[in-house]
């Protein structure tokens, strides 16, 4: 998790640090698979029917330039995005980052967060994984984080961390303190200057004797 600690507050922890469900990387697996097995294939053929000379060794080239394009377009281009995109979510914020030589990211305060939902379909829950929908109260809005491993777990996470957050930003806001707590529904108040009896008014202080005015 050494990626964010750069970025982040004195106060602020990393709590989960994930990248996208590995069933992602499973068509770029099998594409690697069976690119190289066909080229493989190929070039055996070549040498096998194909006389030494600069015609095979043309062909030859030509099938291996083929064959490392579409690994990089079929098979380390999808590794590298997933390898590349961050979903951080730590005790202050969500920090989400794409990309390499296309960089973007955001940082979605805990606070600002208004609704965090999932979906998932069967496969989804087949192996463990959904789609995250955090509303936001900013100019961008919603934010859909895709193939988030236990979507529905970081779902319960993420909740749990707001309310966190706005605790503690109650602490600071009452100099480590918490607010003060209102009495429950029904029960007595408690008035000042007379702590520990509820439900009584504090005392009046005695009138002044009134005036007695000589008799006539």
């Amino acid at each position: 998790m050494a990626y964010p600690e750069k970025i982040l507050a004195d106060d602020e922890q990393v709590v989960e640090h994930l990248h996208p469900h590995w069933i992602t990387l499973v068509p770029a697996t099998l594409w690697f698979l069976v690119i190289a097995a066909a080229a493989g294939f190929g070039l055996t053929e070549i040498f096998d029917n194909m006389d030494s000379g600069t015609g095979r060794l043309v062909v030859v080239i030509i099938v291996v330039v083929v064959a490392f394009l579409l690994l990089c377009w079929l098979t380390f281009a999808p590794w590298i995005r997933w390898r590349t995109t961050h979903y951080v979510f730590t005790s202050h914020r969500v920090l989400i980052r794409r990309g390499v030589f296309t960089h973007s990211g955001r940082d979605i305060s805990l606070q600002r967060v208004t609704d965090v939902g999932f979906t998932q379909t069967l496969w989804d829950r087949l192996v463990r994984a959904g789609t995250l929908s955090i509303e936001s109260a900013s100019e961008h809005g919603q934010e859909t984080l895709s193939n988030v491993p236990n979507s529905e777990s970081m779902q319960q996470t993420l909740n749990r961390l707001i309310e966190q957050d706005g605790e503690r930003r109650a602490r600071q806001v009452y100099g480590g303190g918490y607010p003060p707590q209102a009495p429950p529904p029904g029960a007595a108040p408690n008035y000042p200057g007379q702590p520990g009896q509820p439900g009584q008014y504090p005392q009046q202080p005695p009138y002044p004797p009134t005036q007695q005015y000589p008799q006539q």
